[in-house]
């Protein structure tokens, strides 16, 4: 979601500076690209520890780092991605079955989705509601079962290390479009520059390909 359908990932760093400011510490980005893709509570660990703070739980700094890009979400504009609204136009066009799986919290995909529009998706998974957070592949294992259709013959768009290497623990055909960090080309993924050069033949040429 973050950094591929929208572009939130400026609304996450302008939030976790705010939030580790008010920690009494300093939160750059180049701290957000050492922790691009979470998970939240690993994020507030390193924000606790960039304040030099050990009297604060860590699950209270991940309610309040939720609690302030929710409100930048519900209270500023939220942008596509280049090239994503035409992908998921297309996709739907073509009766193509479409989840949105992200490791943020159900509160901020609903924020997100109010604001991009829920029609968009069969449905969504958020990382509350998964045992294991990516880069564990459980989101999108369960996303492909609720989709009925084998985790193989799925196509997996990621643009953090943390998101390609839960695709690819999943058996899922991955697709990387790097926004925060660079990622780099192997055997398990594709990277692209922006979702502007994909599309549905593209996205089943890359599954038959797998499929051999």
């Amino acid at each position: 979601m973050d950094g591929t359908l929208v572009h939130s990932e400026e609304t996450w760093l302008e939030a976790e500076i705010a939030v580790t400011a008010e920690l009494g510490g300093v939160w750059t980005p180049e701290d957000q690209a050492r922790n691009v893709g979470g998970p939240i509570d690993k994020v507030a660990r390193v924000m606790l520890e960039k304040a030099g703070r050990t009297d604060v739980p860590a699950t209270e700094v991940a309610r309040r780092l939720n609690a302030e890009v929710e409100q930048r979400l519900r209270t500023g504009p939220v942008h596509w991605m280049p090239g994503a609204k035409a992908l998921l136009d297309e996709v739907n066009g073509r009766g193509v079955p479409c989840a949105l799986v992200s490791a943020s919290y159900r509160r901020l995909v609903d924020a997100v989705l109010s604001a991009v529009g829920a029609e968009h998706f069969a449905f969504s998974i958020a990382g509350d509601e998964v045992p294991n957070l990516k880069p564990a592949p459980d989101a999108y294992l369960e996303a492909a079962q609720r989709i009925g259709v084998p985790i193989e013959r799925c196509a997996v768009l990621e643009d953090s290390p943390t998101g390609v290497r839960a695709g690819e623990a999943s058996g899922a055909v991955v697709v990387a479009i790097p926004s925060v960090v660079a990622i780099e080309p192997a055997p398990t993924r594709t990277v692209v520059t922006t979702l502007e050069d994909v599309d549905v033949a593209y996205l089943d040429r890359l599954v038959r390909e797998r499929q051999g």
